[in-house]
């Protein structure tokens, strides 16, 4: 049976510590602006530290306290470490961590890590950032992790020898495989974090009125972009259910979870291949030098 939403309000979020990465436009901002209405003690992630610092006085003007900035390139591997190594040293209990960042790639680039920028940015740079904040996430249990997916996961196919798509790239087979990567990391994760106080759900917003794609140059985007703002929902329309999954009380023990237009759609890989989640968990822990952390989250 689908878990229905019966409300959107959540819980009081003051004293909470909460991250949004992708704080700094659409659905990110939308639920930055939530959480920090709510309450919460923020922490606005973006590429731009100007970008973040707009953010930032928008949401002390609506709300009298100014959020943290943190100001990170999900694209760079270094650059993920540098933030969360940082974020740590702070000593600081993190309560809820929204792993919202993601683009859209009409060709295919590769970062400086040699990593297609499509997969590092949408998943690898999730997982990074997410094991390597683990410790703050332990110290405030109950805790939450909230990654932002997507329903094209399922055309999405993965083969661990082919995560950089040198073979067969197109821009829906790279974002579908990145967020087919990104279910198969929330259900693994949160086998492996199951009776710590932390639990990992999954959330498809659905289509959603923002700029992903603007890093797109051509007339391609420029045409597109009028009709997603004009026809899809409003940014804070399509975060209800991410703030649904994050700060509801009736779902503080919920993990593992799939949800969309407030709903838990059950079973969203009922043919889930345990062995490919294994391997991919493996193969980003190689990729992202978190070998021996990844590790030492328990083996279900």
């Amino acid at each position: 049976m689908s878990e229905a939403a019966t409300g959107t309000e959540g819980g009081d979020l003051h004293g909470k510590l909460c991250l949004v990465t992708g704080a700094t436009s659409g659905h990110g901002l939308a639920v930055a602006h939530a959480l920090a209405a709510r309450g919460a003690d923020l922490v606005l992630h973006g590429r731009s530290a100007a970008k973040c610092a707009g953010v930032q006085a928008e949401i002390a003007d609506r709300t009298g306290r100014a959020p943290e900035t943190l100001v990170c390139d999900l694209a760079s591997r270094a650059d993920v470490a540098r933030a969360a190594e940082g974020f740590v040293a702070s000593g600081r209990p993190l309560h809820l961590l929204v792993n919202n960042a993601g683009l859209v790639n009409l060709n295919r680039i590769l970062n400086d890590d040699g990593f297609e920028l499509t997969f590092a940015v949408n998943y690898l740079s999730m997982f990074h950032l997410t094991l390597r904040l683990l410790e703050p996430l332990r110290k405030a249990a109950p805790a939450r992790i909230v990654n932002i997916g997507s329903d094209s996961y399922r055309i999405g196919t993965l083969e661990v020898d082919n995560l950089q798509l040198e073979r067969g790239y197109s821009v829906a087979k790279a974002y579908s495989n990145s967020k087919l990567a990104v279910l198969h990391f929330t259900l693994e994760l949160a086998r492996r974090l199951e009776g710590t106080g932390i639990t990992v759900n999954a959330v498809d917003p659905g289509p959603v009125a923002s700029n992903i794609g603007a890093n797109n140059p051509g007339w391609l985007y420029k045409l597109a972009s009028p009709m997603i703002r004009y026809l899809f929902p409003s940014p804070a329309r399509a975060a209800r259910t991410a703030l649904w999954v994050a700060t509801d009380p009736a779902l503080s023990s919920s993990t593992g979870g799939y949800y969309r237009s407030l709903r838990h759609r059950a079973d969203p890989l009922p043919h889930e291949d345990r062995r490919l989640s294994s391997e991919l968990w493996q193969k980003s822990a190689e990729l992202t030098d978190l070998a021996v952390e990844a590790a030492a989250v328990s083996t279900p």
